[in-house]
């Protein structure tokens, strides 16, 4: 592989506005699109995205600084590794983030004062900037399509071929059950459900059950064509709002109690990170998320008892997210895409990601929430920023985005330009 000198770099951002979005005890109304530009020596440039999720990767940090500021903060650490990327040498994307990561993490503890600032936070800063690395590396190297992106270290977890993939939408706690059933009616399968209601912890449970039972009377019942059960499955993310093992066993009780059990697909996120708990005995599949940020954490929450990992190519780096999805392919850990309210190209970013991992137990299909229709208040706008708008597998079909030929063909679109972003660097 060439080896890549980069001459100049470049960086901008967009602000989108959100329908609130509920969760972790708070919200997000405004989205910030990082856009990274590396220009090689050979002339070649190229554009990076990355949805900033501050809330997501560090709540501490959210709940300590208006929202702009805190979008600020990480938006400071990816112009602060386009920085350190001026003049340097690359040939391999993956060794790339390896050596920006420590420094820029070092940078992020000191601009928001937090010692203990999480790694996702970092991570999810460094996207556009991993972004417009792989696409600098692809183009430099004459790679036409995703496959042939992936170094052979990280080929066999990504390896499959899904023929559909489940568009999961997500749901912000205080969602009713009136309007989960309108999505499942309009044909989504499998919904992501934030739980973990704001208030005590004893406020907390009781809403969740509340919730469980409400939505089982509602939807329980609905049928689907791409699971083992035929029945509709349950996707809860608590996103580490439960302090106890004990009040987790409490929504399982209630939902053994009520019937609702055995349709819990995955429990994702139940503790905070440092919540070592045991979560192998509970007779249901819990999934790690933000806990699992480098390949090392994840490899520490198998230990632990986590039987299934959220991936985010979207939100940890595509970098980071082939070294997990390699690790749980050896550990015979299924995998599955999770979003980040991101724009429609970081979308078919992860759908490259979800359409090649192995089969998740009991689904006949790849799995990846996308949530940004949702929440995007312009997202039809952001929809013709897409290069390949028009792909036939850029919008959901009755639940599912159709992986055909042309997907992998033209791997969803996003070794193409788009003309939007690469506007803002003209001149």
């Amino acid at each position: 592989m060439k080896k890549i000198k980069i001459a100049n770099v470049n960086s901008n951002f967009e602000r989108e506005p959100l329908n609130p979005y509920r969760f972790k005890g708070s919200a997000i109304t405004d989205s910030w699109q990082g856009i990274a530009m590396l220009e090689s020596e050979s002339g070649i440039k190229k554009v990076g995205l990355g949805t900033q999720g501050v809330l997501w990767s560090d709540s501490k940090v959210f709940a300590e600084h208006s929202e702009s500021a805190g979008n600020a903060l990480m938006y400071a650490m990816s112009e602060r590794a386009l920085q350190m990327l001026k003049g340097t040498t690359f040939t391999d994307p993956v060794q790339l983030l390896d050596d920006l990561l420590p420094e820029v993490l070092a940078y992020g503890k000191k601009i928001t004062r937090h010692p203990d600032l999480r790694k996702t936070f970092a991570l999810n800063a460094l996207v556009c900037v991993d972004n417009a690395a792989w696409l600098l590396y692809a183009q430099e190297n004459g790679i036409k399509q995703f496959d042939d992106m992936i170094p052979a270290a990280y080929k066999p977890g990504l390896s499959y071929r899904h023929e559909k993939v489940a568009s999961i939408p997500s749901f912000s706690v205080g969602t009713t059950a009136e309007r989960i059933k309108q999505a499942a009616d309009e044909g989504y399968f499998i919904l992501k459900l934030k739980t973990g209601a704001a208030g005590t912890q004893q406020e907390m449970i009781e809403k969740d059950i509340a919730f469980l039972t409400s939505l089982h009377k509602t939807i329980g019942h609905y049928e689907t064509q791409y699971t083992a059960s035929g029945k509709i499955p349950y996707y809860f993310d608590m996103n580490g709002r439960y302090e106890k093992k004990e009040t987790l066993m409490r929504f399982l009780d209630h939902a053994k109690k009520i019937g609702a059990f055995d349709q819990i697909a995955v429990i994702e996120e139940p503790f905070e990170e440092s919540n070592e708990a045991f979560v192998g005995d509970l007779g249901v599949r819990v999934a790690a998320d933000e806990s699992a940020h480098t390949v090392e954490d994840a490899a520490h929450r198998i230990e632990l008892g986590y039987t299934a990992i959220a991936v985010k190519a979207i939100a940890k780096t595509l970098s980071m997210t082939m070294k997990i999805t390699q690790l749980a392919y050896e550990k015979k850990i299924p995998c599955f895409c999770a979003d980040l309210t991101v724009n429609p190209i970081l979308v078919d970013w992860n759908k490259n990601v979800a359409a090649r991992l192995q089969p998740f137990p009991g689904m006949s299909v790849g799995l990846q929430e996308t949530n940004g229709h949702q929440y995007y208040k312009n997202w039809d706008r952001l929809m013709t920023y897409h290069p390949m708008a028009s792909g036939s597998w850029v919008k959901t079909q009755k639940g599912v985005y159709p992986t055909d030929k042309s997907f992998y063909a033209q791997s969803g679109g996003i070794l193409a330009p788009s003309a939007h972003y690469e506007e803002l660097f003209k001149g």
